[in-house]
């Protein structure tokens, strides 16, 4: 506990030294795990209609992002340094119309493993937004990629997290 009476965490991926390590999972044992996470983009409402239409040079924008952002979950432990290489069950990637100026991308990562797929998902959310991005940004610079979280995990040690459930 520390002055304030509250539990102190610990980052696993620092050892006594203060120095960076990849955690020893190899002795956990594998579980169901799944990972939910969403990435919002903000642009103008004409940038969504030619998305959504099709319209744009470069051309398939939300089907090229799907397949970016499903690669990004499998190359994960690539971009990430501290990431455990994790075999993937599956990766389903969805981008709708949010509203007139925006559109939510969702990542739903499946494993059974002995760590989670967290990362993974939160990698296919960033990579697809930034695919997007890339494919419109001749049409609309000004766009904005936020609200990068995740929304719920299971599986594992720590348990389930859902997002406004979380324990205070």
């Amino acid at each position: 506990m520390n002055r304030e009476g509250h539990m102190r965490k610990r980052l696993n991926h620092i050892n006594g030294a203060g120095e960076a390590r990849m955690v020893d999972v190899g002795k956990k044992p594998d579980t169901r795990r799944e990972a939910l996470a969403q990435a919002l983009l903000s642009m103008e409402e004409e940038t969504v209609g030619l998305i959504l239409e099709g319209a744009l040079p470069k051309g398939d924008v939300i089907g090229t992002a799907r397949i970016a952002g499903i690669m990004a979950a499998k190359k994960t432990a690539e971009l990430i340094p501290l990431c455990h290489p994790i075999p993937l069950d599956s990766v389903e990637l969805d981008i709708e119309r949010q509203n007139k100026n925006q559109l939510l991308i969702k990542a739903l990562v499946r494993t059974t493993w002995h760590t989670g797929v967290e990362m993974e998902a939160l990698c296919a959310v960033s990579v697809a937004a930034l695919t997007i991005y890339d494919m419109c940004k001749s049409v609309d610079k000004g766009m904005e990629i936020g609200e990068i979280r995740l929304l719920r995990k299971t599986g594992g040690k720590s348990g389930a997290f859902e997002r406004g459930k979380e324990k205070t």
